[in-house]
């Protein structure tokens, strides 16, 4: 991995599946998605994404989780149905997902399946990430064994504002945010 740089320099390390390198667009969408996941209400873990359209957020969640008394309410997947919902398809295709933290596999499946073009996200998961731990999102066979109902894999940008976004876990739970790092969950 590349040193990281000051803060005020995000730094994006990987770029797959002919990622672009990040833009002003995706520097001003992940702010507001570190600036979500602070609003994540007590109780909850300070997880955030949103979904974009022509630079436009289409919709945006934190985790749910504890709020909803249901596993499957992560930010992602909230993001993703209320983008769903908002434009009325099932597929999201030409439109970008930004998520302070690298995508579970489930909530990666879902990327996946609703064929998102870019995912832009913060602090990797080295443990448990669709990316990173499962390949989930650039694996190209999914699209080519079963190409009804899973796009091909999505630009991917790893490790953007990731010191910023860490920040955040730091300030909100220290303790537990030291517990994460030092078993390699996070970061």
């Amino acid at each position: 991995m590349a040193p990281r740089r000051g803060s005020n320099h995000p730094v994006a390390n990987v770029f797959a599946n002919g990622a672009t390198a990040p833009s002003s667009i995706d520097l001003a969408m992940m702010a507001r998605c570190i600036e979500l996941s602070k609003e994540t209400p007590k109780g909850e873990l300070p997880f955030a994404a949103l979904v974009t359209q022509g630079g436009k957020i289409v919709a945006h969640s934190h985790n749910r989780v504890v709020r909803d008394c249901d596993v499957s309410r992560h930010a992602e997947m909230v993001a993703l149905a209320e983008a769903q919902r908002v434009t009325g398809s099932l597929r999201l295709r030409g439109c970008a997902l930004y998520t302070n933290v690298e995508p579970c596999p489930m909530c990666s499946f879902a990327i996946r399946e609703t064929g998102i073009d870019r995912v832009v996200y913060a602090i990797r998961s080295r443990a448990m990430g669709g990316h990173s731990r499962w390949s989930i999102l650039d694996d190209d066979q999914l699209s080519r064994v079963m190409p009804v109902y899973f796009s091909p894999p999505p630009e991917l940008v790893a490790d953007f504002c990731a010191e910023e976004a860490e920040k955040v876990w730091n300030d909100r739970h220290p303790l537990i945010w030291r517990m994460i790092k030092a078993r390699g969950c996070l970061g």
